[in-house]
This record gives C-alpha cells, structure tokens and sequence, in this order.
C-alpha cells in the first residue's frame, strides 16, 4: 500500500503547531517536565517545536532551512543530567497531546508517533551527561511509517 508521510497522516503543519501547544501546556502541568518548560526560552519555542517535529517526520524543511540544525537542537538540551523519569513523561505527553489535538485516531500512526518520540528522546538523552559530546553539523533526523530513514550525520 502506498502512502503519503506521516506528517501528512497528522494533518500537516497546523496539526503540528496543535500538537506542539497541547504538548506544551502538558509539559508545564507535568511535575517532572516542569521545570525545563517553564523557564523562559526562545519566544517561538512552540512553533519551532512544531517545525521540527513536522520536518523529522516528513514535512517540509523549515526547521533545519530557517531556524537551527540538529547540533543546535542537541546543544540547547545537552548536559542537563535530565532525571530518570523525564524521557518516560516527555512521550506521555506527547502522546496524550495528539489526542487533546485531535490527531487522528488510526492505531498504525499513533504507534508510528510513539515509536519516534521514544527513539527522539532517547537520542536526546544520550547527550544528557555534563560530560557529553555533541557532535557538530547534524541534520535533523528523519522517521517514516518504517522507522528512522535517516540518522541526522550529515
């Protein structure tokens, strides 16, 4: 069966800006992902958000073609020796966010979205000691309905 990209099985880029404010209102009500969220960051952190996530699973390229490269992203959560729980949180919000934004309800995507925020968020995390290294010049990595397509090495 041919299909088109999981970005859009979402709905596309308004889909993902919903997905992103649910995310974040979610996040900010979550005691362990609180505190990271509630600082104040990039005045567009929502709709960079949204980009990014749009971008890895298959939409256009506007994060990594008007606002940052993986590296970047990387280095922004790096070295925060993030608790043992926050990686488990990050993807029960994002996964109760996709129904507060009415993502569909197909069970082949929802499994596809919860796959790639695992594996996001593990990559994530792995740059999470102080004494991490991230490597410089990463592309955004891609998912599809098959997993990753791309690993962000440029």
């Amino acid at each position: 069966m041919i299909r088109g990209s999981v970005y859009d099985a979402v709905g596309g880029g308004d889909a993902f800006l919903a997905v992103a404010r649910a995310f974040h209102v979610r996040a900010l009500a979550d005691p362990s992902l609180n505190h990271p969220f509630s600082h104040p960051g990039h005045p567009q952190h929502v709709e960079r958000l949204a980009a990014y996530w749009a971008e890895a699973l298959g939409g256009p390229p506007t994060y990594s073609s008007t606002m940052r490269d993986q590296s970047a992203m990387l280095l922004i959560h790096a070295h925060n020796g993030a608790g043992h729980d926050f990686g488990e949180r990050f993807v029960a919000c994002f996964v109760a966010a996709l129904d507060d934004a009415d993502v569909p309800d197909d069970a082949e995507l929802r499994t596809v979205l919860r796959d790639y925020m695992q594996w996001a968020v593990d990559d994530v995390l792995q740059y999470a000691p102080r004494d991490a290294v991230v490597p410089d010049k990463l592309d955004v990595p891609g998912w599809s309905w098959d997993g990753p397509v791309s690993d962000g090495v440029g």
